[in-house]
């Protein structure tokens, strides 16, 4: 990592700095990536095929999407279907092709909010997939069933995430406190319990929600007589919106 990426890394918001990196860092979604269910199986064998995450916001599809390509030895590429469109789909299947080809690695194209994508769009991808050079990961909030193309929905498992627990709001945020190198551990903070409490039931289990508003509230409340960031019911309330 260079000094540049280095720079950005830092001053990335809590959320993406506190991304789980592996399978087991990754909270919530116990039903589906649970030690021997079907999706974690195909993960550590690197057997995953083409597949939609769908569920609300802040619930892992993106986190859990990246944990795989960094589990697997193939290429990815991330796309976003509101600002890409057919040409974008062709030069990555184009580049897919030629690796598949002449190295057999296969290339995880990850699709945010595919349900913005058009049946031009994708019908594009569909021979790619066909053909194994392309493993579709498609990401929205939208059911697929009835947001997306039946065409690439029945070439695709539907994976249904729900809302984190409040336990599992809890732990990540602990882990956040904790953590001095990617966290805020440094700044000497101490979370109440009533605070933890506060931003699990409000967040509704959106885990970016509660982390971006637990950096606010870290960032903007002064040091104690103890040299201490305390972050109480009081301050947590002032710093997370209203459910």
């Amino acid at each position: 990592m260079d000094l540049f990426e280095n720079n950005t890394k830092k001053n990335a918001p809590l959320y993406e700095r506190m991304r789980p990196e592996t399978l087991d860092e990754f909270v919530g979604q116990e039903h589906i990536v649970s030690k021997n269910s079907l999706l974690r199986r195909a993960i550590e064998s690197d057997m995953l095929g083409s597949c939609i995450f769908y569920g609300p916001p802040g619930t892992g599809k993106t986190t859990l999407a990246h944990i795989i390509t960094k589990t697997t030895n193939s290429n990815f590429v991330k796309l976003n279907a509101v600002s890409s469109g057919v040409a974008d789909a062709k030069k990555v299947i184009d580049e897919a092709r030629k690796d598949y080809q002449l190295y057999g690695r296969k290339t995880y194209l990850l699709l945010d909010e595919c349900h913005r994508w058009n049946k031009a769009q994708s019908d594009s991808v569909l021979a790619a997939i066909e053909e194994g050079c392309i493993v579709f990961i498609g990401s929205t909030t939208e059911n697929p069933q009835f947001s997306m193309t039946p065409a690439i929905v029945s070439r695709c498992r539907i994976f249904q995430f729900k809302p984190l627990s409040e336990a599992n709001i809890i732990k990540a945020l602990e882990r956040a406190v904790l953590d001095k190198e990617r966290g805020l551990g440094k700044l000497n903070i101490v979370l109440t319990e009533d605070a933890k409490k506060h931003y699990a039931w409000v967040s509704g289990g959106d885990l970016r929600t509660a982390l971006g508003a637990l950096e606010l509230a870290a960032k903007t409340t002064p040091l104690d007589k103890d040299g201490q960031i305390v972050i109480d019911k009081t301050v947590a309330e002032q710093s997370i919106q209203s459910k």
